[in-house]
């Protein structure tokens, strides 16, 4: 027969042995707490984030790409992330597709951008309704985005997100594209890209109108802007590319005020 607890007489009072049982429980409880902590510890410092690479963004910051990302308690942990974002695209952020994120090693991870392709945008009721390639509206704000241009000289009588903005001549879409390709490609992104009732383009660059006219010989016109536009800084004129060709290499710049 197995006792588990004795009793002795000593001076009058009982004495109670502890229950070794117990006393073993709780050892073992304390360790393996002690273990836990040793582990957060660790995963805590190990896998703290130090290093962030950001690539592909535009219109936010690095800055601003991370807190977006890193969020939460354990927002700068890469095993964290590597587990919140495994096979998960983030989404509903504007402007923004998607982003992917990639632990590179346990303290640098990777943020890849993939930005909504915005050709432009309008001004409505006070808001800026930015449109993609096709036309069609895909944002609205309150602010304007630096690296996208105003477009005006479209006529339309509403804006309805997420579909194509009602202007009479839907082909306008496609020369705002292909202008917008030569701007990036020549590195000459303007403010404000202008139509008149013919459809001539006139683009703006702060004080200075640049006269594209038709869209004719738009790449040999648009290729003159980097050599030009320096020299041009601070004035406030017109530049008239109207009539520039790769024969035909007339240019003039008219001073205003």
């Amino acid at each position: 027969m197995l006792i588990n607890r004795k009793k002795e007489k000593k001076d009058g009072n009982i004495t109670k042995i502890p229950d070794t049982g117990k006393k073993i429980r709780i050892i073992v409880v304390l360790c393996v707490v002690n273990v836990l902590l040793l582990i957060s510890c660790f995963l805590l410092t190990h896998f703290a984030v130090k290093n962030v690479i950001v690539d592909g963004n535009k219109h936010y910051s690095a800055q601003e790409i991370q807190s977006m990302i890193m969020t939460g308690y354990f927002g700068d942990n890469s095993l964290y992330l590597s587990l919140k974002y495994k096979n998960k695209e983030v989404e509903g952020i504007p402007f923004v597709e998607t982003m992917d994120v990639v632990v590179q090693s346990n303290d640098t991870i990777k943020i890849t951008v993939y930005e909504k392709a915005l050709a432009g945008y309008v001004e409505y009721l006070g808001r800026y309704m930015y449109f993609d390639n096709e036309g069609v509206i895909v944002e609205v704000a309150k602010v304007t985005t630096k690296g996208i241009p105003q477009v005006t000289g479209l006529s339309f009588d509403h804006v309805v997100l997420y579909e194509k903005l009602p202007v009479e001549n839907s082909d306008i879409f496609q020369n705002i594209l292909t202008i917008t390709k030569l701007l990036n490609k020549y590195d000459v992104i303007c403010d404000k890209i202008q139509f008149d009732a013919g459809y001539n383009v006139t683009l703006g660059y702060g004080g200075v109108k640049v006269k594209i006219g038709a869209m004719e010989n738009l790449d040999e016109k648009i290729m003159q802007l980097p050599r030009i536009l320096p020299s041009l800084a601070g004035e406030k004129g017109v530049l008239d590319l109207q009539n520039y060709s790769a024969d035909k290499k007339t240019t003039s710049f008219e001073r205003e005020g």
